[in-house]
Protein backbone atom coordinates (compact mmCIF):
# COMPACT_ATOMS: atom_id res chain seq x y z
CA UNK A 1 0.00 0.00 0.00
CA UNK A 2 2.77 2.68 1.05
CA UNK A 3 4.47 1.60 -2.34
CA UNK A 4 0.82 2.62 -4.37
CA UNK A 5 0.76 5.26 -2.44
CA UNK A 6 4.09 6.90 -3.49
CA UNK A 7 3.01 6.02 -7.07
CA UNK A 8 -0.35 7.57 -6.92
CA UNK A 9 1.51 11.34 -5.59
CA UNK A 10 3.84 11.18 -8.43
CA UNK A 11 1.28 10.95 -10.78
CA UNK A 12 -0.81 13.66 -12.09
CA UNK A 13 -4.36 13.66 -12.46
CA UNK A 14 -4.51 12.81 -16.21
CA UNK A 15 -1.49 10.09 -15.51
CA UNK A 16 -4.39 8.42 -13.54
CA UNK A 17 -6.91 8.36 -15.91
CA UNK A 18 -4.99 6.99 -18.29
CA UNK A 19 -4.05 4.26 -15.74
CA UNK A 20 -7.52 3.63 -15.10
CA UNK A 21 -7.92 3.58 -19.28
CA UNK A 22 -4.91 1.01 -19.00
CA UNK A 23 -6.92 -1.15 -16.02
CA UNK A 24 -10.17 -1.64 -18.10
CA UNK A 25 -8.02 -2.70 -21.09
CA UNK A 26 -6.25 -5.01 -19.00
CA UNK A 27 -9.43 -6.64 -17.85
CA UNK A 28 -10.72 -6.62 -21.44
CA UNK A 29 -7.64 -8.46 -22.54
CA UNK A 30 -8.52 -10.64 -19.75
CA UNK A 31 -11.53 -12.18 -20.68
CA UNK A 32 -10.75 -12.18 -24.54
CA UNK A 33 -7.76 -14.48 -22.79
CA UNK A 34 -10.22 -16.66 -20.41
CA UNK A 35 -12.92 -16.89 -24.05
CA UNK A 36 -9.29 -18.28 -25.59
CA UNK A 37 -8.89 -21.18 -23.12
CA UNK A 38 -12.96 -21.80 -23.22
CA UNK A 39 -13.61 -22.23 -26.60
CA UNK A 40 -11.20 -25.15 -26.99
CA UNK A 41 -13.06 -27.12 -25.29
CA UNK A 42 -16.61 -27.05 -27.03
CA UNK A 43 -14.12 -27.10 -29.99
CA UNK A 44 -12.31 -30.26 -29.54
CA UNK A 45 -15.55 -32.30 -28.12
CA UNK A 46 -17.74 -31.21 -31.51
CA UNK A 47 -14.14 -32.40 -33.80
CA UNK A 48 -14.02 -35.91 -31.82
CA UNK A 49 -17.93 -36.29 -31.71
CA UNK A 50 -20.27 -34.62 -34.07
CA UNK A 51 -23.24 -36.07 -32.49
CA UNK A 52 -22.46 -33.32 -29.81
CA UNK A 53 -24.04 -31.42 -32.30
CA UNK A 54 -27.75 -32.81 -32.12
CA UNK A 55 -27.60 -32.84 -28.25
CA UNK A 56 -26.42 -28.94 -27.25
CA UNK A 57 -29.19 -26.35 -28.03
CA UNK A 58 -26.81 -24.20 -28.68
CA UNK A 59 -24.48 -25.59 -31.18
CA UNK A 60 -28.10 -26.97 -32.86
CA UNK A 61 -29.65 -23.54 -33.13
CA UNK A 62 -26.12 -21.91 -34.50
CA UNK A 63 -26.23 -25.42 -37.14
CA UNK A 64 -29.99 -24.37 -38.32
CA UNK A 65 -29.92 -20.91 -38.45
CA UNK A 66 -26.56 -21.22 -41.19
CA UNK A 67 -28.18 -24.53 -42.46
CA UNK A 68 -25.08 -26.15 -43.04
CA UNK A 69 -24.87 -28.94 -45.31
CA UNK A 70 -23.53 -31.56 -43.17
CA UNK A 71 -22.11 -31.63 -39.84
CA UNK A 72 -18.22 -31.52 -41.17
CA UNK A 73 -19.34 -27.92 -42.87
CA UNK A 74 -20.22 -26.87 -39.26
CA UNK A 75 -17.29 -28.31 -37.62
CA UNK A 76 -15.14 -26.62 -40.48
CA UNK A 77 -16.64 -22.64 -39.81
CA UNK A 78 -16.29 -23.65 -36.12
CA UNK A 79 -12.60 -23.85 -36.74
CA UNK A 80 -12.19 -20.88 -39.22
CA UNK A 81 -14.13 -18.68 -36.99
CA UNK A 82 -11.63 -19.72 -33.47
CA UNK A 83 -9.06 -19.04 -36.01
CA UNK A 84 -10.37 -15.48 -36.95
CA UNK A 85 -10.48 -15.16 -33.14
CA UNK A 86 -6.85 -16.30 -32.63
CA UNK A 87 -5.75 -13.63 -35.15
CA UNK A 88 -7.89 -10.75 -33.42
CA UNK A 89 -6.54 -12.21 -29.72
CA UNK A 90 -3.32 -11.10 -30.76
CA UNK A 91 -3.69 -8.03 -32.80
CA UNK A 92 -5.90 -6.92 -29.61
CA UNK A 93 -2.83 -8.07 -27.12
CA UNK A 94 -0.36 -5.97 -29.60
CA UNK A 95 -2.07 -2.85 -28.85
CA UNK A 96 -2.51 -2.96 -25.37
CA UNK A 97 1.20 -3.46 -24.85
CA UNK A 98 1.83 -0.84 -27.17
CA UNK A 99 -0.54 1.18 -25.43
CA UNK A 100 1.24 -0.04 -22.13
CA UNK A 101 4.64 0.95 -23.42
CA UNK A 102 3.63 4.12 -24.72
CA UNK A 103 2.42 5.38 -21.17
CA UNK A 104 5.49 3.65 -19.45
CA UNK A 105 7.94 6.01 -21.59
CA UNK A 106 5.34 9.08 -21.55
CA UNK A 107 5.53 8.80 -17.94
CA UNK A 108 9.16 8.79 -17.64
CA UNK A 109 9.37 11.77 -20.35
CA UNK A 110 7.01 13.29 -17.57
CA UNK A 111 8.76 12.68 -14.42
CA UNK A 112 12.62 13.31 -15.56
CA UNK A 113 11.00 16.62 -16.56
CA UNK A 114 9.12 17.44 -13.46
CA UNK A 115 12.22 16.16 -11.37
CA UNK A 116 14.58 18.42 -13.64
CA UNK A 117 12.34 21.39 -12.79
CA UNK A 118 12.03 20.48 -9.06
CA UNK A 119 16.13 20.63 -8.99
CA UNK A 120 15.78 24.44 -11.41
CA UNK A 121 13.42 25.74 -8.40
CA UNK A 122 15.25 24.45 -5.31
CA UNK A 123 16.86 27.07 -3.38
CA UNK A 124 20.60 27.24 -4.48
CA UNK A 125 21.48 26.62 -0.73
CA UNK A 126 19.15 23.51 -0.95
CA UNK A 127 21.10 23.40 -4.70
CA UNK A 128 24.63 23.35 -2.83
CA UNK A 129 24.08 21.04 -0.50
CA UNK A 130 23.24 18.17 -3.08
CA UNK A 131 25.60 15.80 -5.34
CA UNK A 132 25.15 16.86 -8.83
CA UNK A 133 25.64 13.21 -9.80
CA UNK A 134 23.11 12.16 -7.29
CA UNK A 135 20.50 14.28 -9.06
CA UNK A 136 21.30 13.78 -12.92
CA UNK A 137 21.41 9.94 -11.45
CA UNK A 138 17.26 10.47 -10.46
CA UNK A 139 16.88 12.39 -13.90
CA UNK A 140 18.73 9.66 -16.26
CA UNK A 141 17.92 6.29 -14.40
CA UNK A 142 15.87 6.49 -11.36
CA UNK A 143 13.31 7.99 -13.27
CA UNK A 144 13.97 5.18 -15.85
CA UNK A 145 13.72 2.96 -13.49
CA UNK A 146 10.47 3.99 -12.11
CA UNK A 147 9.10 3.79 -15.62
CA UNK A 148 9.97 -0.30 -14.94
CA UNK A 149 7.96 -0.54 -11.49
CA UNK A 150 4.73 1.54 -13.61
CA UNK A 151 4.80 -1.49 -16.15
CA UNK A 152 5.18 -4.07 -13.37
CA UNK A 153 2.18 -2.65 -11.39
CA UNK A 154 0.02 -2.61 -15.25
CA UNK A 155 1.77 -6.07 -15.89
CA UNK A 156 0.18 -7.74 -12.15
CA UNK A 157 -2.97 -6.16 -12.44
CA UNK A 158 -3.45 -7.24 -16.07
CA UNK A 159 -2.10 -11.14 -15.40
CA UNK A 160 -4.25 -11.12 -11.66
CA UNK A 161 -7.27 -10.90 -13.95
CA UNK A 162 -6.50 -13.81 -16.17
CA UNK A 163 -5.51 -15.94 -13.39
CA UNK A 164 -8.95 -15.17 -12.04
CA UNK A 165 -11.09 -15.66 -15.01
CA UNK A 166 -8.78 -18.47 -15.78
CA UNK A 167 -8.96 -20.19 -12.33
CA UNK A 168 -13.15 -19.35 -12.07
CA UNK A 169 -13.38 -21.81 -15.50
CA UNK A 170 -11.35 -24.31 -14.40
CA UNK A 171 -13.53 -24.36 -11.20
CA UNK A 172 -16.53 -25.04 -13.70
CA UNK A 173 -15.11 -27.89 -15.54
CA UNK A 174 -13.46 -29.46 -12.72
CA UNK A 175 -13.58 -28.49 -8.84
CA UNK A 176 -10.95 -31.54 -7.76
CA UNK A 177 -8.29 -30.76 -10.38
CA UNK A 178 -8.24 -26.67 -9.68
CA UNK A 179 -8.07 -27.43 -6.07
CA UNK A 180 -5.30 -29.88 -6.64
CA UNK A 181 -3.10 -26.68 -8.91
CA UNK A 182 -4.23 -24.12 -6.62
CA UNK A 183 -2.63 -25.97 -3.64
CA UNK A 184 0.39 -26.80 -5.79
CA UNK A 185 0.94 -23.34 -7.20
CA UNK A 186 0.49 -21.77 -3.88
CA UNK A 187 3.25 -23.79 -2.22
CA UNK A 188 5.32 -22.36 -4.95
CA UNK A 189 4.00 -19.03 -4.68
CA UNK A 190 5.04 -18.53 -0.86
CA UNK A 191 8.38 -20.57 -1.25
CA UNK A 192 9.44 -17.41 -4.25
CA UNK A 193 7.84 -14.94 -1.39
CA UNK A 194 10.25 -15.98 0.97
CA UNK A 195 13.37 -17.57 -0.46
CA UNK A 196 13.94 -15.28 -4.12
CA UNK A 197 12.28 -12.16 -3.64
CA UNK A 198 13.96 -10.59 -0.46
CA UNK A 199 17.57 -11.82 -2.39
CA UNK A 200 16.10 -9.54 -5.66
CA UNK A 201 15.11 -6.65 -3.29
CA UNK A 202 18.80 -6.95 -1.76
CA UNK A 203 20.15 -6.31 -5.23
CA UNK A 204 18.15 -3.84 -5.56
CA UNK A 205 19.89 -1.95 -2.77
CA UNK A 206 22.92 -2.84 -3.47
CA UNK A 207 22.52 -1.50 -7.40
CA UNK A 208 21.06 2.01 -6.40
CA UNK A 209 24.18 2.14 -3.62
CA UNK A 210 27.12 1.14 -6.51
CA UNK A 211 25.40 3.35 -9.36
CA UNK A 212 25.63 6.28 -7.47
CA UNK A 213 29.60 5.81 -6.84
CA UNK A 214 29.41 4.92 -10.21
CA UNK A 215 27.95 8.03 -11.56
CA UNK A 216 30.21 9.92 -8.77
CA UNK A 217 33.86 8.12 -9.66
CA UNK A 218 33.03 9.26 -13.47
CA UNK A 219 31.99 12.65 -12.61
CA UNK A 220 35.06 13.41 -10.36
CA UNK A 221 37.83 11.88 -12.61
CA UNK A 222 36.44 14.03 -15.36
CA UNK A 223 35.94 17.03 -13.51
CA UNK A 224 39.97 16.43 -12.48
CA UNK A 225 41.47 14.70 -15.97
CA UNK A 226 44.19 17.32 -15.87
CA UNK A 227 44.93 16.26 -12.29
CA UNK A 228 44.87 12.61 -13.26
CA UNK A 229 47.15 13.02 -15.41
CA UNK A 230 49.52 15.21 -13.81
CA UNK A 231 50.10 12.94 -10.63
CA UNK A 232 49.81 9.48 -13.18
CA UNK A 233 46.71 8.45 -10.92
CA UNK A 234 45.05 6.72 -13.96
CA UNK A 235 45.43 3.12 -12.75
CA UNK A 236 44.19 4.05 -9.08
CA UNK A 237 41.27 5.92 -10.45
CA UNK A 238 40.75 2.98 -12.84
CA UNK A 239 40.22 0.79 -9.77
CA UNK A 240 37.86 2.68 -8.16
CA UNK A 241 36.08 2.33 -10.81
CA UNK A 242 36.64 -1.30 -11.43
CA UNK A 243 35.56 -2.47 -8.00
CA UNK A 244 32.59 0.42 -7.84
CA UNK A 245 31.70 -1.46 -11.22
CA UNK A 246 31.89 -5.18 -10.36
CA UNK A 247 30.00 -4.41 -7.29
CA UNK A 248 27.24 -2.81 -9.66
CA UNK A 249 27.53 -5.58 -12.24
CA UNK A 250 27.11 -8.25 -9.32
CA UNK A 251 24.14 -6.84 -8.23
CA UNK A 252 22.27 -6.90 -11.88
CA UNK A 253 24.10 -10.45 -12.25
CA UNK A 254 22.13 -11.63 -9.26
CA UNK A 255 18.44 -9.86 -10.56
CA UNK A 256 18.55 -11.05 -13.54
CA UNK A 257 19.61 -14.89 -12.68
CA UNK A 258 17.15 -14.91 -9.71
CA UNK A 259 14.54 -13.38 -12.11
CA UNK A 260 14.91 -16.47 -14.61
CA UNK A 261 14.58 -19.05 -11.55
CA UNK A 262 10.00 -18.94 -11.51
CA UNK A 263 9.85 -19.20 -14.72
CA UNK A 264 11.96 -22.26 -15.26
CA UNK A 265 10.80 -23.57 -11.84
CA UNK A 266 6.98 -23.28 -12.81
CA UNK A 267 7.70 -24.69 -16.12
CA UNK A 268 9.27 -27.70 -14.47
CA UNK A 269 5.69 -27.88 -11.89
CA UNK A 270 3.28 -27.31 -15.19
CA UNK A 271 4.68 -30.18 -16.65
CA UNK A 272 4.12 -32.17 -13.69
CA UNK A 273 1.14 -31.25 -13.27
CA UNK A 274 0.12 -32.03 -16.42
CA UNK A 275 1.47 -35.47 -16.43
CA UNK A 276 -0.10 -36.11 -12.75
CA UNK A 277 -3.56 -35.18 -14.29
CA UNK A 278 -3.20 -37.13 -17.20
CA UNK A 279 -2.58 -40.29 -14.91
CA UNK A 280 -5.80 -38.72 -11.87
CA UNK A 281 -8.00 -38.96 -15.13
CA UNK A 282 -6.57 -42.28 -16.55
CA UNK A 283 -6.97 -44.12 -13.19
CA UNK A 284 -10.28 -42.85 -12.15
CA UNK A 285 -11.91 -43.19 -15.68
CA UNK A 286 -13.95 -46.63 -15.91
CA UNK A 287 -13.84 -47.01 -19.53
CA UNK A 288 -12.46 -45.38 -22.90
CA UNK A 289 -10.18 -41.98 -22.32
CA UNK A 290 -11.57 -40.12 -25.11
CA UNK A 291 -14.34 -38.68 -23.47
CA UNK A 292 -11.52 -37.50 -21.25
CA UNK A 293 -9.97 -35.56 -24.45
CA UNK A 294 -11.77 -32.47 -24.04
CA UNK A 295 -11.01 -32.13 -20.41
CA UNK A 296 -7.26 -32.76 -20.36
CA UNK A 297 -7.08 -30.16 -23.50
CA UNK A 298 -8.45 -27.68 -21.76
CA UNK A 299 -6.36 -28.01 -18.49
CA UNK A 300 -3.63 -28.16 -20.39
CA UNK A 301 -4.53 -25.04 -22.38
CA UNK A 302 -5.45 -23.40 -19.05
CA UNK A 303 -1.93 -24.12 -17.67
CA UNK A 304 -0.36 -23.13 -20.75
CA UNK A 305 -1.82 -19.90 -20.44
CA UNK A 306 -1.70 -20.02 -16.81
CA UNK A 307 1.80 -20.85 -16.03
CA UNK A 308 2.98 -17.58 -18.18
CA UNK A 309 1.09 -15.37 -16.44
CA UNK A 310 2.04 -16.39 -13.11
CA UNK A 311 5.92 -16.33 -14.14
CA UNK A 312 4.85 -12.65 -15.04
CA UNK A 313 3.26 -11.96 -11.98
CA UNK A 314 6.71 -12.85 -10.12
CA UNK A 315 8.89 -11.26 -12.37
CA UNK A 316 6.61 -8.31 -12.42
CA UNK A 317 6.85 -8.29 -8.19
CA UNK A 318 10.51 -8.59 -8.39
CA UNK A 319 11.32 -6.33 -10.39
CA UNK A 320 8.87 -4.05 -8.42
CA UNK A 321 11.33 -5.05 -5.48
CA UNK A 322 14.74 -4.81 -7.13
CA UNK A 323 13.59 -1.20 -8.23
CA UNK A 324 12.04 -0.17 -5.49
CA UNK A 325 14.73 2.22 -4.52
CA UNK A 326 14.42 4.50 -7.52
CA UNK A 327 10.65 4.92 -6.68
CA UNK A 328 11.92 5.92 -3.06
CA UNK A 329 14.25 8.46 -4.29
CA UNK A 330 12.34 9.85 -6.64
CA UNK A 331 9.51 10.14 -4.22
CA UNK A 332 11.78 12.34 -1.65
CA UNK A 333 13.20 14.21 -4.40
CA UNK A 334 9.69 15.35 -5.47
CA UNK A 335 9.15 16.69 -1.62
CA UNK A 336 12.44 19.10 -1.87
CA UNK A 337 11.39 23.06 -1.31
CA UNK A 338 10.65 24.84 -4.74
CA UNK A 339 11.50 28.59 -4.54
CA UNK A 340 8.33 30.90 -5.21
CA UNK A 341 8.78 34.10 -6.57
CA UNK A 342 6.68 36.59 -7.67
CA UNK A 343 7.40 39.02 -10.53
CA UNK A 344 7.03 41.68 -9.23
CA UNK A 345 9.65 44.86 -9.76
CA UNK A 346 12.41 46.48 -7.57
CA UNK A 347 14.10 49.77 -8.73
CA UNK A 348 17.34 50.24 -7.54
CA UNK A 349 18.26 54.32 -7.86
CA UNK A 350 20.42 54.54 -4.51
CA UNK A 351 21.30 52.16 -2.06
CA UNK A 352 21.35 48.05 -0.96
CA UNK A 353 21.49 48.18 2.66
CA UNK A 354 22.07 45.52 4.88
CA UNK A 355 20.33 45.36 8.29
CA UNK A 356 21.44 43.12 11.32
CA UNK A 357 21.99 40.14 8.69
CA UNK A 358 22.19 36.00 9.93
CA UNK A 359 22.58 33.34 8.01
CA UNK A 360 23.36 29.92 8.63
CA UNK A 361 23.82 26.69 5.91
CA UNK A 362 22.79 24.04 9.31
CA UNK A 363 22.17 24.70 12.89
CA UNK A 364 25.50 24.50 13.91
CA UNK A 365 27.10 26.65 11.13
CA UNK A 366 26.06 30.43 11.27
CA UNK A 367 28.13 31.37 8.31
CA UNK A 368 27.03 34.93 8.70
CA UNK A 369 26.76 37.29 11.96
CA UNK A 370 25.17 40.69 12.47
CA UNK A 371 25.88 41.86 9.53
CA UNK A 372 25.19 45.48 8.57
CA UNK A 373 26.30 46.82 5.50
CA UNK A 374 25.66 49.51 2.82
CA UNK A 375 27.09 49.73 -0.80
CA UNK A 376 25.71 52.55 -2.74
CA UNK A 377 24.59 52.97 -6.57
CA UNK A 378 27.42 53.09 -9.01
CA UNK A 379 29.65 52.32 -6.03
CA UNK A 380 33.13 50.02 -6.46
CA UNK A 381 33.62 47.71 -3.05
CA UNK A 382 35.68 45.42 -2.60
CA UNK A 383 35.09 42.18 0.06
CA UNK A 384 37.94 40.81 1.37
CA UNK A 385 39.04 38.35 3.75
CA UNK A 386 40.52 35.20 4.81
CA UNK A 387 39.12 31.51 3.50
CA UNK A 388 35.84 30.87 4.92
CA UNK A 389 35.51 34.75 6.64
CA UNK A 390 31.95 34.38 4.63
CA UNK A 391 32.80 36.62 1.56
CA UNK A 392 30.75 34.25 -0.91
CA UNK A 393 28.12 34.43 1.50
CA UNK A 394 27.62 37.91 1.68
CA UNK A 395 27.65 38.41 -1.78
CA UNK A 396 25.43 35.17 -2.28
CA UNK A 397 22.53 37.14 0.09
CA UNK A 398 23.58 40.21 -2.05
CA UNK A 399 22.78 39.33 -4.95
CA UNK A 400 19.82 37.04 -3.84
CA UNK A 401 21.24 33.36 -4.12
CA UNK A 402 20.74 33.25 -0.42
CA UNK A 403 17.94 34.45 1.76
CA UNK A 404 18.94 35.66 5.39
CA UNK A 405 18.20 33.80 8.59
CA UNK A 406 17.15 37.16 10.33
CA UNK A 407 17.39 41.03 8.84
CA UNK A 408 16.95 42.44 6.36
CA UNK A 409 18.02 43.55 2.54
CA UNK A 410 17.05 47.28 1.56
CA UNK A 411 17.02 47.90 -2.11
CA UNK A 412 16.04 52.17 -2.18
CA UNK A 413 14.02 51.40 1.06
CA UNK A 414 11.70 48.68 -0.65
CA UNK A 415 12.80 45.04 1.05
CA UNK A 416 13.87 42.32 -1.03
CA UNK A 417 11.19 39.36 -0.60
CA UNK A 418 9.98 36.76 -2.88
CA UNK A 419 7.77 38.66 -5.09
CA UNK A 420 10.72 40.82 -6.22
CA UNK A 421 13.30 38.58 -5.83
CA UNK A 422 13.43 37.65 -9.18
CA UNK A 423 13.38 40.88 -10.94
CA UNK A 424 16.26 41.72 -8.37
CA UNK A 425 18.28 38.85 -10.07
CA UNK A 426 17.77 40.25 -13.34
CA UNK A 427 19.75 43.07 -12.53
CA UNK A 428 22.94 41.45 -11.13
CA UNK A 429 25.89 40.25 -13.65
CA UNK A 430 27.63 37.14 -12.20
CA UNK A 431 31.43 36.14 -12.65
CA UNK A 432 32.68 33.50 -10.94
CA UNK A 433 36.07 31.75 -10.12
CA UNK A 434 35.93 28.89 -12.29
CA UNK A 435 33.22 29.49 -14.99
CA UNK A 436 31.82 26.84 -16.99
CA UNK A 437 31.80 26.98 -20.38
CA UNK A 438 29.84 24.16 -22.27
CA UNK A 439 30.69 22.44 -25.45
CA UNK A 440 29.39 24.68 -27.92
CA UNK A 441 30.07 28.20 -29.75
CA UNK A 442 30.85 31.42 -28.38
CA UNK A 443 27.98 33.05 -28.81
CA UNK A 444 25.98 29.99 -27.37
CA UNK A 445 28.15 30.28 -23.98
CA UNK A 446 27.59 34.47 -23.69
CA UNK A 447 23.94 34.44 -24.00
CA UNK A 448 23.16 30.93 -22.44
CA UNK A 449 19.77 30.22 -22.44
CA UNK A 450 18.49 34.27 -22.95
CA UNK A 451 17.43 35.65 -26.33
CA UNK A 452 20.66 35.50 -29.58
CA UNK A 453 20.94 38.68 -30.71
CA UNK A 454 23.80 38.56 -32.26
CA UNK A 455 24.83 42.81 -32.31
CA UNK A 456 24.93 42.09 -28.71
CA UNK A 457 26.64 39.31 -28.38
CA UNK A 458 29.28 41.09 -30.71
CA UNK A 459 29.24 44.01 -28.66
CA UNK A 460 30.11 42.33 -25.28
CA UNK A 461 32.47 40.24 -26.91
CA UNK A 462 34.28 44.13 -27.62
CA UNK A 463 33.76 45.08 -24.31
CA UNK A 464 35.54 42.30 -23.19
CA UNK A 465 38.38 42.98 -25.36
CA UNK A 466 38.33 39.64 -26.79
CA UNK A 467 36.10 40.38 -30.39
CA UNK A 468 39.50 40.57 -32.94
CA UNK A 469 40.21 37.57 -31.31
CA UNK A 470 37.34 35.24 -32.66
CA UNK A 471 37.31 37.47 -36.01
CA UNK A 472 40.29 35.44 -37.16
CA UNK A 473 38.21 31.91 -36.90
CA UNK A 474 34.71 32.19 -36.96
CA UNK A 475 33.87 35.23 -35.43
CA UNK A 476 30.36 33.95 -31.92
CA UNK A 477 30.58 30.86 -34.14
CA UNK A 478 33.58 29.43 -32.97
CA UNK A 479 33.50 26.13 -31.47
CA UNK A 480 35.62 26.36 -27.92
CA UNK A 481 35.10 22.77 -26.19
CA UNK A 482 33.63 21.79 -23.50
CA UNK A 483 34.40 24.11 -20.54
CA UNK A 484 36.69 25.83 -23.03
CA UNK A 485 39.38 23.40 -23.30
CA UNK A 486 40.27 25.52 -26.85
CA UNK A 487 40.51 28.85 -24.78
CA UNK A 488 43.24 30.05 -22.65
CA UNK A 489 42.66 31.07 -18.89
CA UNK A 490 42.14 34.76 -20.06
CA UNK A 491 39.65 34.10 -22.94
CA UNK A 492 37.40 31.97 -20.74
CA UNK A 493 37.35 34.58 -18.09
CA UNK A 494 36.57 37.25 -20.90
CA UNK A 495 34.00 34.95 -22.20
CA UNK A 496 32.80 34.92 -18.71
CA UNK A 497 32.69 39.06 -18.50
CA UNK A 498 30.83 39.28 -21.49
CA UNK A 499 28.01 36.84 -20.39
CA UNK A 500 27.75 38.50 -17.47
CA UNK A 501 27.71 41.82 -19.45
CA UNK A 502 24.75 40.04 -21.87
CA UNK A 503 22.03 41.37 -20.25
CA UNK A 504 23.15 44.72 -19.60
CA UNK A 505 23.38 44.25 -15.50
CA UNK A 506 22.76 47.38 -12.95
CA UNK A 507 25.13 45.30 -10.35
CA UNK A 508 28.44 43.21 -11.86
CA UNK A 509 29.90 40.93 -8.88
CA UNK A 510 33.74 39.42 -9.61
CA UNK A 511 33.54 36.43 -6.68
CA UNK A 512 37.76 35.71 -7.19
CA UNK A 513 37.81 35.68 -10.79
CA UNK A 514 40.92 36.77 -11.08
CA UNK A 515 42.51 34.62 -8.61
CA UNK A 516 43.98 31.62 -11.05
CA UNK A 517 45.36 34.34 -13.76
CA UNK A 518 48.80 35.70 -13.59
CA UNK A 519 49.53 39.18 -12.28
CA UNK A 520 49.87 40.99 -16.08
CA UNK A 521 46.47 39.18 -17.26
CA UNK A 522 44.68 40.12 -14.28
CA UNK A 523 45.88 43.41 -14.60
CA UNK A 524 44.80 43.39 -18.05
CA UNK A 525 41.51 42.31 -17.33
CA UNK A 526 40.50 44.17 -14.47
CA UNK A 527 41.70 47.53 -16.13
CA UNK A 528 38.55 46.37 -18.57
CA UNK A 529 35.81 45.33 -15.78
CA UNK A 530 36.65 48.88 -14.26
CA UNK A 531 36.43 50.39 -17.81
CA UNK A 532 32.76 48.22 -18.30
CA UNK A 533 31.47 49.30 -15.11
CA UNK A 534 32.18 52.67 -14.70
CA UNK A 535 28.01 53.36 -14.92
CA UNK A 536 27.70 49.95 -12.71
CA UNK A 537 27.86 49.11 -9.14
CA UNK A 538 30.32 46.87 -8.68
CA UNK A 539 31.44 43.93 -5.88
CA UNK A 540 34.31 42.00 -6.07
CA UNK A 541 35.64 39.15 -3.68
CA UNK A 542 39.34 39.52 -4.01
CA UNK A 543 42.84 38.44 -2.41
CA UNK A 544 45.12 40.20 -3.77
CA UNK A 545 45.77 43.95 -3.47
CA UNK A 546 46.15 44.48 -8.23
CA UNK A 547 42.31 43.59 -7.87
CA UNK A 548 40.89 46.21 -5.73
CA UNK A 549 42.93 49.67 -6.11
CA UNK A 550 40.54 50.78 -7.83
CA UNK A 551 37.82 50.12 -5.40
CA UNK A 552 35.81 52.89 -3.57
CA UNK A 553 35.69 51.13 -0.40
CA UNK A 554 36.68 48.05 0.66
CA UNK A 555 35.03 45.74 3.83
CA UNK A 556 36.87 42.96 5.61
CA UNK A 557 35.38 40.13 6.67
CA UNK A 558 36.71 37.52 10.06
CA UNK A 559 34.61 34.87 11.25
CA UNK A 560 31.32 35.31 9.36
CA UNK A 561 31.31 39.30 11.01
CA UNK A 562 32.53 42.53 9.36
CA UNK A 563 35.85 44.02 10.94
CA UNK A 564 36.63 47.20 9.25
CA UNK A 565 35.04 49.12 6.68
CA UNK A 566 36.80 51.81 4.56
CA UNK A 567 40.33 50.70 4.81
CA UNK A 568 43.33 51.87 2.88
CA UNK A 569 43.66 48.96 0.20
CA UNK A 570 47.76 48.93 1.32
CA UNK A 571 46.53 48.29 5.14
CA UNK A 572 45.00 44.74 4.24
CA UNK A 573 46.78 42.62 1.30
Amino acid sequence: MVLLKKVFYLLNRRDKTLLGGLILFSIVISLIETLGISVIMPFIQVATDSSVIDTNKYYSVIYDIFAFEDKNSFIVFFGIVLIFFYLFRSFINYIYFYALARYAQGRYHLLASRLFKKYLKMPYKDFITNNSSTLSKSIITEAQLLTTILIALLMILSEVFVVILIYTVMILVNLDITIFLTIVLGLNALFMLKIISPRIKQAGVERAKYQQIFYEVINKSFGNYKMIKLHSLEDKIHLEFSDTSINFVKANIQNQALSNFPRLFLEAIAFSIIIIIVIYLVGTSSGSTAPMLALISIFVLALYRLMPSINRIMNAYNQILFNHKALDIIYENMHYTNEDLGDSRIEFNSTIVLKDILFQYSKDNLALKSIDLTIYKNEKIAIVGESGSGKSTLVDLIIGLHRPLSGSIMIDKEELNSQNLSNWRDKIGYIPQTPYLFDGTVGENITFGLDYDKDKVDSTLKQAQIYDIFQDKQGDKTEIGENGIMLSGGQRQRIAIARALYKNPEVLVLDEATSALDYDTETKIMEEIYEVSQNKTLIIIAHRLSTIQGCDRVVELRDGEVININLQSGDII
